[in-house]
């Protein structure tokens, strides 16, 4: 079969080469599955270049322990473990991974459920991690619930709304009733309006400290606003939910996590970090949100298997809208 591999850690263009590689061989609770499609993100723009240095201990630490990059998939079922019982031969499937930049990929059976029946597979397959983690910042950092309305709360901002995860927070929260107030670049702000947003900021001339008004509950994807800034525009008690960030080689935004976390008390904030956690409930939760209407993916460009590099490039270039997606296998 055909796989992106990496031997060492470097920019994409130069250490991502496509090859031959053997197919893999489920074992008894896992799954074959052709890989029709599998996202790309800026995560990947920096566990290709080895980076934050605090992840290596996890991913490697010269170089990466999983030679064949990617972490989400969707696709069709070829071939099941003795154990298997959920699962056969032809099922639509989507999920989580690993080794997915490549046309087949062995899966637990648990990390698998059937594809959304409005989704085509490209589409399933910009899912998963990213609705995972918009879903956990909402719900779990942000504190939203469906049917609380008419509680507290319920005023959120959400930076980088136009992102993978972004365009997902912003459907959640409306899914759960927030009045949603999105930031983003002015050739996006159609796009978040699009999503349900009661309002949409272009942050190239506003400044989230000049916004002029309190919000419940901020949640900051990749923006990094100052914890002087976030105190302007949150309310006493208002909660700020951070998910990624950018920075040193380090911790790429890991460190302000932790000062936000001892600082926010003493102006009167409540912080949450959100590293997303792959869950089986969650996914299914997530179909049934599709399935509705409620939340659907935001696909932007789709691109072939041996152009996962210039995918990263354009990911991280920062014109996406929502998500691309490889195509592995037809």
């Amino acid at each position: 079969m055909q796989a992106i591999t990496q031997d060492s850690y470097g920019p994409p263009q130069d250490v991502m080469v496509l090859r031959e590689v053997p197919r893999p061989v489920p074992e008894e609770r896992d799954v074959l599955v052709r890989v029709h499609a599998t996202p790309v993100s800026g995560t990947d723009w920096h566990l290709t270049r080895g980076l934050p240095y605090v992840a290596r201990p996890v991913t490697g630490w010269r170089r990466p322990k999983s030679r064949i990059p990617g972490y989400d998939l969707a696709g069709t079922v070829v071939e099941t473990g003795a154990a298997v019982t959920t699962l056969r031969p032809g099922d639509q499937v989507y999920g989580w991974a690993a080794s997915t930049f490549a046309e087949y990929a062995t899966v637990p059976e648990r990390q698998l459920v059937p594809v959304p029946t409005n989704l085509t597979l490209e589409q399933a397959a910009a899912v998963p991690i990213a609705a995972f983690t918009a879903l956990q910042a909402v719900r779990d950092g942000g504190g939203l619930r469906p049917g609380q309305a008419d509680e507290p709360g319920r005023r959120v901002l959400i930076t980088g709304a136009s992102g993978g995860v972004g365009t997902y927070a912003v459907q959640f929260a409306k899914a759960y009733g927030a009045h949603v107030t999105g930031m983003c670049r002015t050739s996006k702000m159609d796009l978040v309006a699009g999503l349900g947003a009661d309002e949409v900021v272009d942050y190239t001339t506003t400044a989230l400290r000049d916004l002029g008004r309190r919000f419940d509950v901020l949640i900051d994807l990749y923006g990094n606003p100052s914890l002087a800034d976030c105190a302007r525009v949150l309310v006493p008690g208002g909660r700020i939910v951070y998910v990624g960030g950018t920075g040193g080689r380090w911790f790429m935004g890991v460190d302000r996590w932790l000062r936000g976390m001892v600082l926010a008390p003493l102006r009167r904030l409540r912080t949450r970090p959100v590293i997303h956690s792959d869950s089986r409930d969650d996914l299914v939760t997530i179909t049934g949100m599709i399935e509705s209407g409620a939340v659907l993916p935001v696909l932007d460009r789709t691109f072939r298997l041996a152009q996962a590099a210039e995918a990263i490039r354009f990911v991280t270039a920062g014109e996406v809208r929502g998500q691309a997606v490889l195509r592995c296998a037809d």
